[in-house]
């Protein structure tokens, strides 16, 4: 979750200088790469042609339309506002295993994602247009729009996980969204680097190895360990990362409205957590 909450500083640093849709790919082909040595340990025998569906699914929720929606996002809204959006994802995804998978959902739970959901509009209310966050409304928004997508892998996740290593499940994001963002960062020549920017550059090097490799792949192996709905629970940790490493590199901040607004995601998620049940998804040991 540190990784993960690290990116939306880096992507910020990154699209500085480069178009989203360079960056996306340049994160996406290095992690691919990285891959390539790791090629004999994928496992690439067990894969199974039943589960190309499933697997193309899990890719196109995330790293492809995640990362359309989320480069959108942080054109528009400050890494923090985008970074406390996350906080949605744990509670998308119980409600999503509730109505898909059957499991069992206590009304306490819905109205702590009603609180949540107030706390993130009033958040994108009090929101003040400045010169890194020309439309904060409408980046919250998206980013609202790359967690529904973050829960079709998450669940997606799940399903494959007794199947597949999580090493493979990181690899197929990586080498699929390689593909997809080709074409989206080469085809229009306005994405292309003009000039060389160390930040910029390191910040697409740590994108791809440190997060698109290392967040992944620690993700996906808590999720082969845990009930989906706990490892979930686990982003409620990036808004809180986010807002300091927001504070401290890129110097954002809070309004008062803000604080009490996040202050309310926080308690909706919190008063939504069932302590009585764990809500295992098929196939978690």
């Amino acid at each position: 979750m540190l990784l993960w909450a690290s990116s939306f500083i880096a992507l910020k640093l990154a699209f500085r200088t480069y178009a989203p849709m360079f960056v996306i790919f340049g994160r996406m082909a290095l992690a691919s790469a990285c891959f390539l040595f790791l090629f004999k340990k994928l496992k690439v025998r067990d894969f199974q042609w039943s589960d190309i569906r499933y697997l193309l699914f899990l890719a196109g929720c995330e790293p492809c339309l995640y990362f359309i929606f989320e480069a959108k996002a942080l054109e528009l809204t400050t890494a923090s506002q985008a970074g406390m959006v996350t906080a949605m994802l744990p509670l998308m995804v119980g409600l999503s295993a509730h109505m898909l998978l059957k499991e069992r959902v206590k009304v306490k739970t819905y109205a702590g994602f009603l609180l949540a959901i107030s706390g993130v509009v009033l958040l994108s209310a009090g929101a003040r247009v400045t010169q890194t966050a020309p439309n904060p409304v409408l980046g919250n928004f998206l980013e609202f729009l790359a967690m529904a997508c973050a829960t079709g892998y998450s669940i997606s996740m799940k399903h494959l996980s007794p199947r597949y290593s999580p090493l493979f499940i990181t690899a197929f994001q990586a080498f699929v969204g390689g593909i997809f963002f080709l074409p989206l960062a080469l085809g229009n020549p306005g994405n292309l680097p003009r000039v060389f920017d160390p930040a910029a550059a390191l910040s697409i090097v740590y994108l791809g190895i440190f997060v698109s490799l290392g967040a992944y792949g620690l993700y996906n192996f808590g999720v082969s360990r845990l009930p989906v709905s706990q490892a979930s629970a686990y982003v409620n940790l990036i808004p809180v990362f986010t807002v300091i490493l927001g504070w401290i590199i890129l110097g954002e901040r809070f309004t008062l409205l803000q604080y009490v607004s996040c202050a309310l995601v926080f308690i909706g998620v919190l008063f939504s957590q069932d302590r009585q049940a764990v809500q295992e998804l098929p196939g978690v040991q």
